[in-house]
């Protein structure tokens, strides 16, 4: 359920913003996964049913409502967006069906929102709307990156409200259900100390100029002369973490100044994590280019080996430990919806 969590609050298009420099793994690698243990040998898996070459214009109902193509193309575009690669072709089925399977989740969930007589305002959804269109330099590049998705202005209107519908019953039927405690937490640390330890690490902050998906020339021109100002902005006296909170498009560290915490080797992409791990504390490093834009880094601390504290990694061990409580939950819950509906998959 963890990917259905992430189809339902990913952004309407997928821009450079949406997509954070760190990988999945967290700065603690334990809190990644959950402890290891000995489980019994599992049945064969059940063969998976080929998907069509040509995808039909509808590829499932749910209750009648249509889930159409363009809505599942757009589906495939951002997973291969966030993975950097196109779906391979020894994979295709699997990857189809599983996504198909997270979609169907996904109009059930509305459903039920909307039976619920949950709405969302114009307001919310004009201000989700500017955060998706300030992810992007400019409004030719989210005008682009939306023609780069197969998707028009409405369409994404349209799944931008109905995000935030899923999201509203999730939080009402889910969120409010989950209650981890402190004695948890610590018995989760105690039984995976291997996994606090930590090698060298960084601390450091940057602010992102993005570039959105197969940028043109010009685009990265304009990214990069922009990156340019604001390296002479901060190298000339300003404030770091103002000017990060008002120029990067990260969203996941803008509104905190830029700041990423600490990180080991191997969490960043290769040309950032050079950058900050051979620049001095105090420093601020040159242009540093990534598949995600252009970044400028700021170096705060380095950090020798070390197993983490429980004070210092309590929050994250949480933070997991809440969201296996709640991809248990949503997953009970849509399977108990899923008990009260019609669904025709047609492919």
């Amino acid at each position: 359920m963890r990917k259905i969590l992430a189809l339902i609050v990913a952004a309407a298009v997928a821009g450079p913003a949406c997509r954070k420099v760190p990988t999945t793994k967290s700065s603690t690698t334990s809190t990644t996964s959950p402890p290891t243990t000995t489980q019994p040998t599992a049945a064969a898996p059940a063969a998976i049913k080929p998907m069509p070459a040509n995808i039909p214009p509808i590829v499932a109902r749910v209750n009648g409502e249509a889930i159409e193509r363009w809505e599942f193309d757009n589906a495939v575009k951002r997973i291969e967006a966030r993975a950097g690669a196109p779906v391979p072709p020894e994979k295709r089925d699997e990857v189809l069906r599983n996504l198909l399977d997270q979609l169907i989740a996904y109009h059930l969930l509305a459903q039920e929102s909307r039976a619920r007589k949950i709405d969302v305002d114009e307001a919310t959804v004009e201000a989700q709307m500017g955060q998706i269109r300030g992810s992007f330099p400019t409004d030719q590049a989210f005008q682009q990156g939306m023609a780069a998705q197969g998707l028009t202005l409405d369409q994404v209107r349209q799944q931008t409200r109905t995000n935030l519908l899923v999201q509203k019953v999730i939080d009402a039927e889910v969120a409010s259900k989950i209650v981890v405690q402190d004695a948890e937490v610590s018995a989760f640390y105690q039984q995976n100390l291997d996994r606090f330890k930590q090698g060298d690490t960084v601390h450091a902050s940057h602010i992102l100029i993005g570039l959105p998906q197969n940028a043109t020339p010009q685009q990265k021109s304009e990214a990069k002369t922009k990156a340019q100002a604001v390296l002479k902005q901060v190298r000339g006296g300003g404030d770091f973490a103002a000017v990060a909170r008002a120029e990067s498009q990260d969203p996941g560290s803008a509104q905190n100044g830029g700041d990423l915490g600490f990180f080991p080797k191997g969490q960043m992409t290769p040309a950032f994590e050079e950058a900050a791990f051979k620049t001095r504390p105090g420093a601020i490093t040159p242009i540093v280019e990534t598949p995600f834009g252009f970044h400028i880094i700021k170096v705060h601390e380095r950090r020798a080996p070390r197993t983490a504290p429980l004070d210092e990694v309590g929050g994250q061990i949480k933070n997991f430990l809440e969201q296996g409580q709640r991809e248990q939950k949503l997953e009970q819950f849509v399977e108990q919806v899923k008990t009260k509906s019609k669904i025709e998959i047609l492919v």
